[in-house]
């Protein structure tokens, strides 16, 4: 048996990691900010797949919530065998619409924390020369989207770079870059999204079993569905500008997770 935390686990890509390990046999540490709903998530698993789910409350915008989970993540006598950094946000509005106390808050979520409990849970697992990380990115870390595009683009960068420093420590890392999934993403940023193609949109569920299947293959990256997987070779081949001008258009009314 062996334990996975979750950060973000009560809603969308979190969650569905949650039931899909749970469903695996995997015991659960499952972190978000909302602690009733962390219970009932909790109860809800564990009555269900019969696994162990510890609950660890943690915002971390703030270094309180950011210093429990590492906590968590170093306790030696409980390791941690697979965490997967979820936890994130999005901010309506383009640069200068933001506030900049927003914009630090969300560098905070998506590089700090991101950077600070993969070392927690990297050290442990050297140690034990087994152990993976997902750090939940997204596409748009491939094209200009302000600091949200920017904070994801340092998660592919950082987790792939990580991966190729640990090579052969048994501690496997992987970039998960998810387009549109239908979760709680938009409607919690305010964003609009009546004008996404219904085609655009991913099954939490299959993108879950997308990763987990990249990351037994050895991949430092995941794009889950090849409708995404080509349109991110195309972004890399189109005219710089002509990628910016469409994302800047794009990103005033949504953007995926």
């Amino acid at each position: 048996m062996t334990t996975v935390l979750i950060t973000g686990a009560t809603a969308g890509i979190g969650a569905a990691f949650a039931r899909r390990l749970a469903g695996d046999g995997h015991d659960l540490v499952l972190v978000a900010r909302d602690e009733e709903r962390l219970g009932r998530h909790a109860t809800e698993l564990h009555d269900r797949h019969g696994v162990e789910v510890e609950v660890l409350p943690a915002d971390l915008s703030q270094d309180e919530g950011i210093e429990a989970v590492e906590a968590r993540l170093r306790d030696r006598e409980r390791p941690v065998h697979l965490l997967v950094n979820n936890a994130g946000f999005g901010n309506k509005g383009g640069y200068l619409e933001v506030s900049l106390a927003d914009e630090l808050k969300m560098l905070k979520v998506h590089c700090e924390a991101v950077l600070r409990l993969t070392s927690a849970a990297a050290e442990g697992m050297r140690e034990r020369k087994r152990g993976a990380v997902v750090n939940v990115a997204s596409v748009a870390a491939f094209v200009p989207r302000g600091t949200y595009g920017a904070s994801k683009s340092w998660v592919v960068q950082f987790t792939q770079g990580a991966a190729r420093d640990l090579a052969g420590s048994g501690v496997r890392l992987m970039a998960l870059c998810p387009g549109f999934v239908r979760t709680e993403f938009h409607e919690r940023a305010g964003m609009g999204t009546d004008n996404v193609p219904g085609w655009l949109w991913l099954d939490a569920d299959k993108v879950v079993s997308a990763a987990l299947r990249d990351l037994s293959q050895g991949k430092t990256l995941s794009v889950p569905d090849p409708r995404y997987k080509a349109m991110t070779g195309l972004m890399k081949l189109a005219p710089r500008r002509v990628v910016s001008r469409a994302s800047s258009t794009t990103g005033r009314k949504y953007g995926p997770k």
